[in-house]
């Protein structure tokens, strides 16, 4: 009887010793609950070896998007389709524009140079010719309205525009080199003056136009051809400034020729890092181009 009763009041506890789960909970639970912790322990003990798997699988779909997304410009984000439209259009009517008057400009500026002998008349003239080859560089660039946020289109037009800058640059170059060779001072008059004056107003309302469009749709093409304007302003009014220095001090008869040499350096430099910044470019998006 005694030990009937030592076995009763002390039962052996089965599960404590037989159970490999750790925990133990009554009515059953105890075999789920430390399944479920065995079968999450043995899950991050899979996954522990092939994280680095994983984080690569993750670090490709970045890099595919990123990818994915050098097709298409900045302004593709920012813009609704109707108003990225709407700048389009008003990039065509203002290239057209500048086209006219810079094609007006260039003609009076050449006729100025060759009859008053100015460097920085000729430089001015070869840049307003750029000017309007760059206009229409950029009416290409937006002649397709599903293109409006293309970035190989974009960078296939920055590529011209330097090859064209790189050219006009060694032209006026080698004009305000050959003026300051042969030590010619320009001839001033009330036409030279006119010609500066109105070059100068024209180009820089141009240039201002072209900024602002060239910031809303993130178009490089358009930013450059803006900065062609801007150096056409800053020639047009460089043609005022050296010729009122030469009629009061004839001996500094060098300062138009130099201005042209600085000019022509300037586009020459803008030039080579165009083509620098988007020959890359151009090859890193032509498998995404969709809109030809």
């Amino acid at each position: 009887m005694e030990d009937q009763v030592t076995q009763e009041s002390c039962p052996v506890p089965e599960p404590t010793v037989v159970d490999p789960w750790p925990g133990t909970v009554r009515n059953g639970q105890c075999a789920a609950d430390g399944f479920t912790n065995h079968q999450q322990q043995q899950q991050q003990q899979a996954k522990t070896p092939t994280e680095p798997e994983s984080f690569t699988v993750n670090q490709e779909m970045k890099i595919t998007d990123s990818v994915d997304g050098e097709g298409l410009l900045e302004s593709s984000m920012r813009l609704k389709p109707h108003e990225a439209q709407n700048y389009r259009k008003k990039a065509l009517w203002v290239s057209w524009v500048s086209i006219v008057v810079t094609l007006i400009l260039a003609v009076a500026a050449f006729t100025v140079s060759f009859m008053r002998h100015s460097a920085s008349a000729f430089g001015f003239a070869f840049d307003a010719t750029l000017d309007v080859m760059s206009s229409v560089i950029v009416l290409w660039r937006y002649s397709n309205a599903a293109a409006v946020h293309s970035a190989h289109r974009e960078y296939i037009a920055c590529v011209i525009l330097g090859i064209v800058f790189i050219l006009s640059s060694l032209c006026i170059l080698g004009k305000a080199i050959h003026d300051l060779a042969t030590r010619m001072p320009p001839e001033v008059d009330d036409f030279l003056y006119s010609v500066s004056i109105v070059s100068g107003l024209s180009c820089a309302v141009l240039a201002v136009a072209k900024f602002m469009l060239g910031k809303k749709l993130t178009s490089r093409a358009l930013i450059t051809d803006g900065f062609n304007s801007m150096v056409g302003a800053i020639m047009g009014f460089s043609i005022l400034i050296s010729a009122e220095v030469f009629k009061q001090h004839p001996d500094v008869w060098f300062l138009d020729g130099t201005i042209g040499v600085l000019i022509g350096l300037i586009i020459l430099a803008y030039g080579v890092k165009l083509l620098k910044d988007m020959v890359p470019r151009v090859r890193q998006t032509r498998n995404y181009e969709r809109f030809e």
